[in-house]
């Protein structure tokens, strides 16, 4: 089956009501049937932004909702993961990727995953496709 990998632009856009990506990320979310795929490390970008931005309260209900979900696998970012992540940013210093960014891109490899809910530009350039 199908799985999609979901981003922390994805994640932010579905919980807070004033994001410009709200409305897109929430029609997209009830029209997927499709099980989700987040990481650790994008969890835990998540959880951080949440938390300066929209309060710890926002923060906990998420991750909560985020670890009971039975319709999300959270991946761990392993040792040959982390290595993976470390080539890709060092060879795509051009590009504006985070390491966490490039994480994601490691585990989609591994998980063979193609496509993203995101709204971050960046999976296109290393050849995801991107929804919504």
């Amino acid at each position: 089956m199908k799985r999609l990998f979901v981003d922390t632009g994805a994640w932010y856009a579905l919980t807070d009501k004033r994001d410009p990506d709200h409305q897109a990320a929430v029609r997209f979310l009830q029209a997927n049937t499709h099980p989700l795929v987040t990481t650790n490390f994008v969890f835990d970008e998540t959880i951080t932004l949440l938390r300066a931005r929209l309060g710890w309260k926002t923060a906990v209900e998420f991750g909560r909702k985020l670890k009971s979900s039975r319709m999300v696998m959270l991946a761990a970012v392993n040792g040959d993961d982390e290595n993976r992540a470390w080539d890709l940013f060092l060879k795509f210093q051009d590009k504006d990727f985070s390491y966490t960014d490039c994480t994601s891109f490691a585990i989609m490899q591994r998980l063979n995953l193609d496509t993203v809910f995101s709204f971050d530009g960046h999976f296109a350039v290393m050849k995801f496709i991107v929804v919504p």
